[in-house]
């Protein structure tokens, strides 16, 4: 049974009810406790000038003083809170897109993984025996003494198998119970030679067993010499057969099965001797299992045969045959990471801004929309195409959009270096496997640009402007 996709613990989903009503009610909680530190902080503002009521001159200072801190707050604060804001209600929906994100990931690997889900058709090696009378002797109390007991006992005794050819043919179809899952047709056709190698004729068993965990079973058929034998009663699948001191015969069996997508062959470790397994897969993306290497691998299409052959005597512990190989499933969890690291991201990039031109209200509202608007159809694009063209397409769309903030040849470079920087090679560095390389270029870059900026560029414009 596979278990359900769990979403990342410990973060916020807008898409749950409960967490909506958790977030408002510590929204509420924070205004309080804001318009709070507000009123204290007036009320200790008022005490102080009343204690300076006296000194008229030192009062005259600080209101001076406090006027230009509070000019600079009005001029600052609309755009800290515009960024407070984006940051906050930014890493919200990004929580919420990751989460939605890993559960779309985790239901395709399991649906992948249901596809060829289920037990194996595992079909054991034929078993011939004899069964003999053996002596052997016990100890037990009669009448409160402990006596002796000599007595027989039956015992299997096998005879290994001198010869095995058997050819498999597998054909895959899709499970009409189950969507999403599929079956193995298996049509079997085995070869089998024996050896009395006793002194004397013996009755023998000739035990073949239908594969294990089989949903379909039909035309199971077992000849002698091109004869079909009869099973015991008691045993269906117990086959007697007597055969003179020396003698050798060849058993034939045949059967057509459905079930599970995996069909091996097993030995139980015991020794094989001129042994030849030939397994057709009719269909894509089959490969051998348990490890053990073909012999000869056969490719045709959507058709490959595999065979394995031990002329000597080769014990193989593990069951070998064939199974479907699901594609690999490679990136998860690339877009989860970044979406939690896009608020940040999108800091790093506002700072740029600041630092490298003039920034407006409306500029910051704009590439806060565009930030996180090239986010959310990376993050959907990424469900039907790879993430790394996807973002690709979508920075040369952000270039020709940051170009607007510039009007003149220094303020587009600018624009154009810090969208760069401090979103398309950091956003690249979380999508390819040399994260770590990519964000210290894109933080290498960012510096090297604002030391040329400021120390180069605005120095050269200082000189132009005193001359």
């Amino acid at each position: 049974m596979f278990q359900e996709a769990q979403g990342i613990p410990n973060l916020p989903d807008l898409t749950q009810p409960s967490q909506l009503v958790e977030l408002g009610q510590s929204a509420l909680w924070g205004l309080v406790l804001l318009v709070l530190l507000l009123s204290v902080l007036g009320i200790a503002i008022a005490v102080f000038n009343f204690s300076l009521r006296s000194d008229l001159t030192t009062q005259r200072q600080w209101l001076e003083q406090e006027t230009r801190w509070y000019g600079f707050a009005l001029r600052a604060l609309p755009h800290l809170s515009l960024v407070l804001v984006l940051l906050v209600f930014g890493f919200l929906g990004c929580s919420t897109l990751s989460k939605r994100y890993h559960f779309w990931e985790q239901a395709k690997v399991a649906q992948v993984a249901q596809s060829v889900a289920g037990e194996r058709m595992e079909q054991a090696s034929p078993r011939f025996y004899y069964v003999t009378q053996e002596p052997y002797t016990y100890t037990t109390f009669v009448n409160g003494n402990l006596v002796t007991v000599e007595d027989t006992h039956e015992i299997d005794r096998s005879l290994p198998l001198t010869g095995s050819q058997i050819q498999v043919t597998l054909e895959q179809e899709e499970d009409v119970q189950k969507t999403g899952q599929t079956l193995y047709l298996v049509d079997f056709v085995g070869e089998f030679q024996v050896k009395n190698t006793l002194d004397e004729a013996q009755e023998f068993i000739w035990q073949v067993n239908p594969p294990s965990d089989y949903k379909l079973l039909q035309n199971f058929r077992v000849e002698r010499a091109g004869n079909p034998l009869s099973p015991k009663v008691s045993q269906p699948y117990h086959f007697p057969v007597s055969l003179e001191a020396g003698e050798e015969t060849q058993f034939r069996v045949s059967y057509k099965a459905q079930g599970a997508p995996r069909w091996v062959y097993t030995a139980y470790g015991e020794l094989l001797s001129n042994f030849e397994l030939a397994i057709a897969a009719q269909f894509p993306n089959a490969d051998f299992a348990s490890g053990i290497k073909p012999t000869e691998t056969v490719v045709s299409g959507n058709r490959t045969r595999y065979t394995w052959t031990f002329t000597e005597n080769v014990s193989v512990q593990n069951p070998f045959g064939v199974f479907t190989s699901t594609p690999a499933l490679k990136n998860t969890g690339v877009l989860p990471r970044l979406l939690l690291l896009a608020p940040a991201v999108f800091l790093w990039w506002v700072l740029l801004l600041y630092l490298s031109l003039p920034m407006t209200f409306s500029n910051i509202a704009l590439i806060g929309g565009l930030f996180y608007a090239h986010l959310l159809a990376l993050t959907y694009l990424s469900r039907s195409l790879p993430p790394l063209p996807s973002w690709l397409a979508l920075s040369v769309f952000l270039l020709a959009l940051t170009w607007g903030l510039g009007r003149k040849t220094q303020t587009v470079t600018a624009a154009l270096v810090c969208t760069v920087t401090g979103v398309i090679l950091p956003i690249l560095g979380l999508l390819v496997p040399y994260t770590g390389l990519t964000l210290a270029l894109a933080g290498l870059g960012s510096a090297t640009w604002l030391a040329v900026h400021h120390w180069y560029m605005d120095g050269n414009l200082t000189i132009s402007a005193r001359k």
